[in-house]
């Protein structure tokens, strides 16, 4: 089965090449039952991967396991069921996780949480293929395929002893590894596009907003940039969405490189004319003083225009004319 852009879900579009190689992989393992271990950074999509590897081959039902809520006294009854009375408030027989997905597929989300007893029994279901309800002597046999995915390193973790190195070898059979955005920016456009796609009024980013976004490394990846362009969506009654719509950290991203360059510029010109500031003692230039400076330098810049030197501070007009007053700047 091959996979397109269009089929896929938002965190597979792209045309980079290790996104297409990811697909390919994807498609070519899709009907094997091998365990496959997915590794990348929160919300690179590792479940969209998951996904996609069931659907190519859709037997039984995709049960996701988040390992990470597997804590307390009735874990391992939630991952293996119980049987009857099996303890204070059983009163009746439970199936578990690992029955559900009997036939199909479990996704073990962040198999690095997994407490350590838990671990070898779960060992024992891909050694065995067989598990024990709580309170049961019986054991019973199971056939899933299991996919596991964590954003951590592994291999760190066994050697630090969090981890079964023996379960470990036995998920790691097959190892797909997710690229965060920051090394597939060149996917980002196509992104934005889907993701305002399915959006019940029609937006566009301005050209400000899309270089903002492209710029931004996306520590969150692909679900920091579709919360951030909900956001801005919630914001702004549209269809533009400006650069000034966007989060904090993603505008000063942006900012903070210009206003050290105007910063520079601003005290190079004050030494030439001899009315170089004093440097404040701790040798920090507060925020509101840089961004006077950078004002000042695209005014400079564009001769006065004050909306192309809006436009080269990415904000927009009204917002230089409140802090031309502001700043009592005469431009």
């Amino acid at each position: 089965m091959n996979f397109t852009g269009e089929e896929l879900p938002t965190g597979f579009i792209g045309r980079s090449p290790r996104i297409v190689q990811i697909r390919e992989q994807i498609a070519k393992l899709g009907f094997s039952r091998t365990p496959v271990l997915i590794q990348g950074e929160s919300g690179s999509g590792k479940e969209v991967a998951a996904r996609a590897l069931y659907n190519a081959n859709p037997r039984g039902l995709f049960v996701p396991i988040d390992c990470g809520s597997l804590v307390g006294p009735l874990m391992e009854s939630e991952l293996f069921g119980h049987a009857r009375n099996a303890f204070t408030g059983a009163g009746e027989a439970k199936k578990g996780l690992i029955e559900q997905a009997n036939g199909g597929t479990a996704f073990f989300d962040e198999i690095g949480d997994l407490p350590l007893d838990l671990q070898v029994k779960l060992l024992r279901v891909l050694q065995e293929r067989e598990y024990r309800p709580v309170g049961s002597l019986q054991r019973f046999r199971v056939d899933i395929r299991i996919v596991a995915a964590t954003h951590r390193n592994l291999e760190r973790d066994v050697a630090a002893g969090r981890f079964r190195e023996d379960l470990f070898h036995r998920l790691n059979v097959i190892r797909l590894t997710l690229p965060p955005l920051r090394e597939r920016k060149a996917d980002i456009p196509l992104l934005i596009d889907r993701i305002l796609a399915n959006t019940e009024k029609r937006y566009v980013l301005t050209n400000e907003a899309l270089e903002a976004m492209l710029r931004y490394d996306w520590p969150g990846n692909v679900r920091e940039l579709k919360n951030c362009l909900d956001r801005m969506i919630a914001l702004n009654s549209g269809p533009l969405l400006h650069f000034t719509d966007l989060p904090t950290n993603v505008v000063q991203n942006v900012r903070m490189p210009q206003l050290a360059e105007a910063s520079a510029v601003a005290g190079a010109g004050n030494r030439t004319l001899g009315t170089t500031a004093p440097a404040p003692a701790n040798g920090v230039i507060p925020l509101q003083e840089l961004e006077k400076r950078a004002i000042v330098h695209a005014l400079r810049q564009t001769n006065g225009d004050r909306t192309t030197a809006a436009s080269l501070l990415g904000i927009g007009r009204t917002t230089l004319y409140r802090k031309l007053k502001e700043y009592r700047i005469a431009g």
